[in-house]
């Protein structure tokens, strides 16, 4: 589909004041990611050292960024009012205000593990196979709790499909969202489940292993185009009725 036929298909261009909360709230959670959160660097050195806290800062606003769009994305298409879809809104800017700050520290702490030191590790314990265990439990529970709630908003739109009067591009087009932030979430509980085996014993490999489980998140386009095909299939397309 492209960009403009997309664009067409999209419910209004207003804002309404839900969205524009949940878009101020994403904002202000970025601003939790900045670069020197102690003060402006004064030194070449201490300019360099902040710098280094660059890899964390892009993991974790990329992963705001994603859900901000998922939630703008489906805002757009199908702008649903009804207390669920607030609720499941609500619960959306709750999470990410609650984890981003966090979320930032547990990210440097993988990028200092993965690098060997030369990134700088924010948190002076996180020694050992069981901080990082505990630093993928979190991670994979704020990846599956917040795609829990984009899913869920899908799942909304999906059901109220005939009330909205969608036609079937737009219909599959929320099955198929739906399969793709499951998926999301049985990756990051299977990430969750790897992490809570893990003892102070385990080794290098087996530390590892949480975090490639997010690997299996290349095969989201499987799952999004057979979402697609399911609800084709269950609403097929209704554009002349």
């Amino acid at each position: 589909m492209s960009a403009g036929d997309d664009e067409a298909s999209w419910r209004g261009h207003g804002v309404t004041r839900l969205e524009a909360f949940v878009d101020a709230a994403f904002a202000f959670a970025v601003t939790l990611l900045v670069i020197s959160v102690d003060r402006i660097p004064d030194s070449i050195g201490a300019l360099l050292q902040a710098l280094k806290n660059v890899p964390a800062f892009a993991a974790s606003f990329a992963m705001v960024a994603m859900f901000w769009y998922a939630h703008v994305r489906w805002s757009r298409r199908y702008r649903l009012g009804s207390v669920p879809a607030t609720l499941l809104s609500l619960l959306l800017v709750f999470l990410v205000l609650v984890y981003v700050y966090p979320l930032r520290l547990l990210l440097g702490t993988f990028f200092a593990w993965i690098t060997g030191g030369w990134l700088p590790m924010p948190l002076n314990d996180a020694n050992g196979a069981r901080p990082l265990a505990f630093m993928f439990t979190f991670y994979g529970l704020a990846f599956a709790s917040m795609s829990a709630c984009i899913g869920g908003l899908y799942a909304l739109a999906w059901r109220a499909r005939a009330r909205q009067g969608l036609d079937g591009e737009a219909a599959a087009n929320a099955a198929g969202e739906f399969a793709s932030h499951a998926y999301f979430v049985l990756v990051g509980l299977l990430s969750v489940l790897i992490a809570s085996l893990l003892t102070e014993d385990s080794r290098s490999w087996q530390v590892a292993l949480p975090g490639s489980v997010y690997f299996l998140l290349s095969f989201t386009g499987l799952l999004h185009v057979a979402g697609q095909r399911w609800g084709a299939r269950r609403w097929p397309a209704r554009a002349e009725d």
